[in-house]
């Protein structure tokens, strides 16, 4: 797949897929006799892992960081785990706090909701 194809695919500019494989984001990204991009399968899974974590809030160095020990194999097992742990709970905290906005803007649109009703304003459809 050309890196138009994968751009629109996976809704990522050319010039990201650029930066992530100059960076180490994405390895090894097959190109064709006449040196053009041939996006394999490992290529897109690298693609679908990175945008996913990059839309949960993890910094592309810790990516690069990520990729880098892949790429050095089995034996970074654990670090690779410990790094991803790590990001789990920065992105649940991230979560929690998140969470508690929503509960506190639901808690005020509820009272709302109860103002506007006894004063005989409710939206229509509530009573």
């Amino acid at each position: 797949m050309k890196i138009a194809e994968a751009s629109k695919r996976y809704g990522v500019s050319a010039d990201t897929l650029r930066y992530y494989e100059r960076v180490g984001l994405l390895r090894h990204v097959p190109r064709n006799e006449s040196g053009i991009r041939d996006y394999d399968e490992d290529s897109c899974r690298a693609i679908e892992f990175v945008k996913c974590m990059r839309g949960a809030g993890v910094s592309i160095e810790t990516l690069i960081e990520y990729m880098a020990l892949l790429e050095q194999g089995d034996h970074t097992a654990a670090a690779r785990k410990a790094l991803l742990e790590e990001q789990r709970g920065v992105l649940q905290e991230r979560i929690d706090t998140l969470q508690a906005g929503l509960d506190r803007l639901d808690y005020k649109i509820a009272n709302y909701d109860r103002l506007m009703a006894s004063l005989g304003s409710a939206p229509k459809g509530q009573a």
